[in-house]
């Protein structure tokens, strides 16, 4: 049989099977192979919401999509070249994310009468046997019979060999795009090394799936993709949560303070308690409370008590949060409450990403309530946000909010990792003792930066009052002076606002810096835009794109940007809350690109918008 060998320049491929079909395990074992043959990537795992959804049925569809290329890519791709579907259910759900002329990998195994009826097709009707998938490239296997069959020399029973379905697929996607198996080999045995059988078993299915490519007749073409055109240096994949935690772990090593983080776990939020706990060894306290409020209060107290107070949320948590993190704008202290945003109101999507939380993030307290926002926009550069979070939170003694998402929570991309010498000094500075024998120490007293003193609890001569009632300027003494309260309102939102002398200006990221349309952005919409703005630059039109990373307070010379501009039109996975801060700041009429179906906004669809206002 002649094999015919194919370079091609990028592939999204798209793994969906039922949630126990290991289809992220599948998909991230491809990631990491991919990613060690420096090959540029991006990912979008997409999680059912049900802890466990009846087998075969629409809503317990698990997917994972990856988009590679030998160019520099930004996005895990609008549309699959290839759909790998374990069953009916899995192919019903992701057929209309296909290309046209795509390929379609199943499970012949999975459309049997039963999964046919779970996945909701009528009576009779089997997608395999009529004529509705003519439009694309099938390729039948019977997963399941030939990994059994693979695998009948093993004592292990039916259930445990049907396990290893996802090694023989991934073997036969190793061979499709001629790859090496050894990464995964690996893994397997780091990860099955005490458990021979089940190590073996998956190894063999794995290698089943590799020859299955070789002696097949069906298939007479292998698929490669170039190493990708990036900067020299060492690269590790890194997902969004993992990037939050390293970012935190450096923070705390280049402010010599602990890092405590008191948190609760919650969906997409609970894997940066995963990761911290891991760290001991760098000082990091981990603390599992029993509910929301007790994991923002714990992280409140170890501030109070000189360490890096964090917590860990997602929307509705931050909801339960809200009366502490006032107690901390009002205490005055160092605080990162962290919002790994998902769609909401209520439980809504707990899988499913949107940036729904930026108008809780600015006015959803009691009171006024003042704190500076940070917004991280790829997974990579949730380490960065995080790393500043803190800065400002120890530099300017205030809580500070850092706004993630699902998307990029959970996105994987290469990372050119910093040193720790290229990481620059956190400089903290603690009060540690009265100038002189008259002086009367006063807690709320401020310096240039509007800031006031970070005093430990215990050290002689600088007792002071805390709580939630509020302060007399100076003194922080109990105040029920209208006004004084009026003063400690000003100045506690203008400490906010003086954050801006101390944030680097807005850039544009690509495009000129005047001219007919400016594409503005937050969050995780960054690769979006900027794959879109760079396709139409190329067309010859003047398409540029700003990308806001402090969103409160906003850059010194936004407006200034903004005012270059014929049109600013702002995508957002929400109904329009960036643009209604824009509009209220900077009274310029700008234009909303809005997606609230819990998946990001794509490539193309954002293309056409853009074109609209051209």
């Amino acid at each position: 049989m002649d094999i015919h060998h194919e370079v091609v320049r990028d592939v999204v491929i798209k793994f969906a099977g039922d949630s126990g079909d290991g289809m992220q395990l599948t998909g991230s074992q491809f990631t990491n192979n991919t990613a060690l043959l420096g090959i540029d990537l991006a990912t979008f795992p997409d999680f059912p919401a049900e802890i466990r959804a009846p087998q075969g049925t629409l809503p317990g569809v698990s997917g994972f999509q990856l988009h590679f290329s030998s160019e520099r890519i930004y996005t895990p791709g609008d549309q699959c070249d290839v759909l790998v579907a374990m069953n009916a259910a899995a192919l019903k759900v992701n057929l209309k994310g296909l290309k046209k002329g795509g390929k379609i990998i199943v499970n012949t195994d999975g459309f049997d009468a039963k999964n046919l009826r779970l996945a909701g097709y009528p009576d009779g009707v089997n997608p395999l046997e009529n004529d509705s998938l003519q439009n694309y490239s099938l390729v039948r296997m019977d997963v399941t019979k030939m990994t059994r069959e693979a695998l009948k020399d093993f004592t292990l029973g039916t259930k445990e060999k049907d396990r290893a379905k996802n090694m023989f697929v991934l073997g036969y996607l190793y061979w499709m795009y001629d790859r090496n198996l050894d990464s995964t080999i690996n893994f397997l045995e780091e990860k099955f090394g005490k458990k021979e059988e089940i190590l073996q078993s998956n190894i063999k299915a794995l290698r089943a799936g590799y020859h299955f490519g070789d002696t097949s007749e069906t298939f007479t073409t292998r698929f490669q993709v170039e190493k990708a055109r990036m900067e020299p240096g060492t690269y590790r994949s890194i997902m969004g949560n993992q990037a939050l935690a390293y970012g935190l772990i450096a923070a705390a090593q280049k402010s010599g303070l602990p890092l405590f983080l008191g948190t609760y776990p919650i969906t997409p939020a609970s894997d940066i308690l995963h990761e911290l706990s891991r760290y001991k060894n760098f000082g990091v306290k981990t603390f599992q409370a029993e509910d929301e409020i007790a994991g923002v209060t714990a992280a409140i107290g170890a501030s109070y008590g000189g360490s890096l107070g964090v917590t860990s949320t997602s929307g509705p948590g931050m909801a339960l949060k809200s009366e502490a993190m006032g107690l901390a704008v009002m205490l005055e202290i160092p605080l990162v409450i962290i919002d790994v945003q998902r769609g909401g109101p209520s439980t809504g999507l707990p899988t499913k990403t949107e940036q729904s939380d930026l108008l809780q993030a600015y006015y959803g307290r009691n009171g006024e309530c003042p704190m500076p926002v940070i917004a991280a926009c790829t997974p990579s550069d949730c380490f960065y946000a995080a790393f500043e979070a803190i800065r400002i939170a120890v530099q300017h003694m205030t809580p500070v909010i850092l706004l993630s998402d699902g998307y990029i929570a959970n996105g994987a991309e290469p990372w050119k990792f910093p040193q720790s010498v290229d990481l620059p000094a956190i400089e903290v500075t603690f009060k540690t003792e009265l100038d002189s024998a008259e002086e009367k120490f006063l807690p709320y007293l401020r310096d240039e930066k509007l800031v006031r003193p970070w005093a430990v609890p215990g050290t002689p001569g600088l007792e002071h009052r805390i709580g939630g009632i509020e302060k007399q300027n100076g003194t922080g003494a109990v105040s029920y002076d209208p006004e004084n309260h009026q003063i400690m309102v000003k100045v506690r939102q203008e400490k906010v606002d003086k954050i801006a002398e101390y944030i680097p200006e807005q850039t544009i990221d690509s495009g000129p810096s005047k001219g007919k349309i400016l594409v503005l952005g937050w969050g995780s919409t960054y690769g979006t835009i900027k794959s879109a703005a760079l396709e139409l630059q190329k067309e010859g039109h003047a398409v540029s794109h700003a990308h806001i990373r402090y969103m409160r307070p906003f850059p010194r010379n936004l407006g200034h940007i903004l005012e270059q501009f014929d049109t600013v039109l702002i995508p957002e996975i929400n109904n329009g809350q960036l643009i209604k801060i824009i509009r209220d700041q900077y009274l310029i009429d700008a234009k909303g690109y809005n997606k609230t179906m819990g998946i990001p906004i794509t490539k193309s669809e954002l293309v056409i918008e853009i074109r609209k206002h051209l």
